[in-house]
């Protein structure tokens, strides 16, 4: 015992010395200190301003971090062992004393001042002493060198300031990432992203931009050019873009292989890649060299959740020449940040083909409906009312919305569009922005209210913005439709001067492009940050990332969602990012509850069969008989998109895509013959709703039942016509003014339309009524 306490008398005397260096303000960082806990200086090495072609901006590596997003770990409490060497060289403590003891440390200014130096600022130090006071007052043996000093300052001997490597040492260890910022700042800086592609960087590229309005021909010039080379890649936003290349390619005997999040064909019967592929902008490489490669919607890299695919593929794609299409207001901004890379863009304008004119009257009624009338919604409960709003008045309609299956979208197009069909009236959401061949004569806003997601993640709504409506507006009077002049008008007379005025406005130039952290920068900050949460790791990534003014980190709160949501089941980091980047509904509960069963499946090692994930979701299913059934089937086929997807990123654990592939081409054929029949699933969705409930969803609403539709006078019964027409309208229009999605005058409007639809109903029941009697009167004569 003798040589340990010759040992504890020399720590002793060390930290007496490392204390005086503390009150030091010259020398608070002193290496004989280094046994009590590093104190890394965190001067940033970056400190001076970025310059770039926009001026000079701040840099964000000279802010400090959001420390909030620090979560504290928790600290074994006990040395362990029966080492009380401490109490045994001096004596017990007092543990009121302690308490004043430490309350008088935590007042001192003076040492606020200097933890602050070192990465604490007030929210930290507050934590950090918090549990540094509840560490010595509930430890049941303190380290030696900490009870000494303690005995010390309680006895007069020593002086309370000597408490500060002590609580800097247990501040390190429930925040680790103050031992580390530098490091973290480093693998977070993402001001030259253009370095992340030396493969780009070690060819000349020439970057052609094709800029127009919708249906100017320009993604035609440039798909032109792509089937002319000798190996090319198309980098579509949506699925059903990159569909129609790869078999507008293969059609023209240019061989072409399809790469999607959830699909693989290749036209070679033995596997081999083609030279041409066509692809969603997620997925195209960035190290297979081409010849030619095309980026379309290229307006969408300011996108706040997809921004960062746009700008990888245009920074990273290796090809000799890049043709880029979009709107004219990405012109500059793409000449811009080519110009950090060192290559020049060549600019070609395109003007519309066809005529697009903004009619001078609001269509008002649905009477006034003609073929080829397209009515733009933004909700699907807008879509579901005026479809079945045209159904009453003898009038056949195709439905196309965001969440329908790929084969269902291009089912109700093809109905739309045959001449021969007596489908003539389209009602859809903005969907068909992009990604669909739609002969259209006339578009007609119903709203111009859209719910957005903003910068912070947060849904909002508000009036959409000019390229939102040139875009959807450019879908009338396409050229290779029989309409070869389009119109613009919206549905109610108060929402036309607001249309004009925002077609008027000239488009906001685009002037920022998303980045998004690699799954090898935060496997990086995994290694300085073991004990963090994925979410945590990814918060403190962005709060921390260096980015210059030309671009911004995209909102990444569902891969957060998802993160949480699975941060209980046991799985190492790589497979964990790779779930997380998974693309989800998560407003849909069984497709969350399906992606938690994959993953606990995932970590138990045991393969998701095909029988494991018919089980799942009770295949085989049947047509729906109501529109929530409808809803489910649509989350079903999500489910099945979500096994494809991680599919072909855990080959092994997802063995049998192609016989999911097969039950969900069944599926579709399933959706596609409920949304045929949609004005036939409202009604029976109207008539299993119970009073008090939304008809649409048949969740109980809060507040006093509605009467029975049974209970109205002179109304049809609930079996031969539904819910009183009024009474759809309030179930649903309460909800959608609660939304914003609609304006309360538009609503008394709708109300009226309703009401005189009903009357009509009565009228022909009562003349069907007074038919029969008379027939059976005539009989009995």
């Amino acid at each position: 015992m003798s040589v340990n306490r010759c040992m504890l008398l020399f720590s002793r005397v060390q930290h007496r010395i490392c204390a005086i260096s503390v009150r030091n303000k010259n020398a608070l960082v002193d290496s004989r200190c280094g046994n009590v806990g590093s104190t890394t200086s965190l001067k940033d090495p970056w400190s001076g301003p970025v310059t770039s072609r926009r001026g000079v901006y701040s840099n964000s590596s000279s802010r400090a971090p959001d420390t909030s997003l620090f979560v504290p770990l928790n600290v074994k409490s006990d040395v362990g062992g029966d080492w009380a060497v401490g109490a045994e060289l001096t004596q017990p403590l007092d543990r009121s004393e302690l308490l004043k003891i430490l309350n008088k440390f935590y007042k001192r200014n003076e040492m606020q001042k200097i933890a602050a130096d070192q990465g604490l600022d007030a929210r930290l130090f507050h934590q950090a002493f918090v549990s540094f006071r509840k560490y010595v007052l509930e430890v049941s043996t303190l380290s030696a060198d900490l009870h000494i000093i303690l005995n010390d300052i309680c006895c007069g001997a020593g002086h309370i300031d000597d408490l500060y490597p002590y609580f800097m040492r247990h501040a390190k260890q429930i925040f680790p990432m103050l031992d580390c910022m530098e490091d973290l700042r480093k693998i977070s800086d993402l001001r030259v992203p253009a370095n992340w592609y030396p493969e780009a960087r070690a060819i000349h590229r020439k970057v052609i931009f094709h800029a127009g309005p919708t249906n100017s021909g320009k993604t035609h010039h440039a798909i032109q050019r792509y089937l002319a080379a000798k190996s090319g890649v198309y980098c579509g936003p949506l699925k059903l873009l990159a569909h129609e290349i790869f078999e507008k390619s293969n059609t023209a005997g240019v061989p072409c292989d399809l790469v999607t999040g959830e699909e693989r064909t290749f036209v070679d019967a033995e596997g081999r890649q083609a030279e041409h592929v066509a692809c969603t902008i997620e997925m195209c490489s960035v190290t297979t060299p081409y010849e030619v490669a095309v980026i379309d919607e290229i307006q969408m890299i300011r996108d706040f959740s997809r921004g960062w695919a746009w700008t990888r593929a245009l920074l990273g794609l290796c090809a000799e020449e890049i043709h880029v299409c979009g709107e004219p207001a990405a012109i500059n901004f793409v000449t811009e940040l080519m110009y950090t890379t060192g290559e020049e863009v060549e600019v070609r304008n395109y003007k519309r083909l066809t005529p697009c004119s903004i009619l001078d009257r609001a269509v008002e009624s649905l009477d006034n409906l003609r073929p080829g009338d397209c009515i733009v919604c933004f909700s699907k409960n807008d879509i579901y009312s005026i479809s079945r709003q045209i159904e009453i008045r003898g009038l056949e309609c195709a439905v196309i919305y965001g969440s329908l299956p790929p084969g269902t979208k291009l089912s109700q197009a093809k109905k739309f569009n045959d001449p021969e069909d007596p489908c003539k009236i389209l009602v859809a959401t903005d969907a068909i922005g992009m990604g669909l061949n739609l002969s259209i004569k006339r578009i007609i806003f119903n709203s111009l209210v859209k719910p957005n997601i903003n910068e912070k993640g947060e849904k909002e709504l508000d009036t959409i913005s000019t390229s939102q409506a040139l875009q959807i507006a450019g879908r009338a009077g396409r050229f290779s439709s029989i309409f070869k002049e389009g119109e613009v008008t919206t549905m109610h007379r108060d929402d036309l001067p607001i249309l004009k005025e925002i077609l008027s406005r000239t488009v906001h130039a685009i002037e920022i492009a998303g980045l998004h952290p690699t799954s090898e920068q935060i496997e990086m900050f995994a290694y300085h940050l073991p004990d963090a949460t994925l979410s945590n790791l990814i918060d403190i990534f962005v709060s921390l990332s260096q980015v210059d003014g030309m671009y911004f980190v995209c909102n990444i709160d569902d891969f957060k969602f998802l993160a949480d949501m699975i941060q209980h089941i046991p799985l190492n980091l790589r497979s964990r990012y790779v779930f997380c980047t998974a693309p989800i509904n998560k407003k849909q509960p069984f497709v969350c509850t399906s992606f938690l069963k994959f993953a606990r499946q995932f970590s138990r090692d045991e393969p998701l069969t095909f029988d494991w994930v018919c089980r799942l979701v009770s295949w085989p299913l049947v047509p729906p008989k109501n529109i929530k059934d409808l809803v489910h089937l649509e989350a079903v086929h999500d489910v099945l998109d979500l096994y494809l997807w991680l599919s072909y990123r855990f080959m092994d654990m997802f063995p049998d895509a192609n016989r999911v592939r097969e039950i969900q081409q069944e599926l579709d054929s399933i959706i596609q013959l409920g949304v045929r029949n949609i004005t036939r699933l409202i009604r029976a969705t109207e008539t299993s709703a119970t009073p008090g409930t939304d008809p649409l969803s048949n969740q109980r609403r809060p507040g006093p039942s509605p009467v029975s539709p049974r209970k109205v006078r002179g109304a049809p019964k609930a079996q031969d016509s539904g819910v009183e027409a009024g009474q759809l309208d309030k179930s649903l229009g309460s909800r959608l003014v609660q939304e914003g999605l609609l304006t309360p005058d538009l609503l008394r409007q709708l109300q009226k339309e309703w009401s005189k639809e009903h009357r009509q109903e009565e009228v022909g029941v009562k003349l069907v009524a007074e038919t029969l009697n008379n027939k059976i009167k005539g009989k009995k004569k």
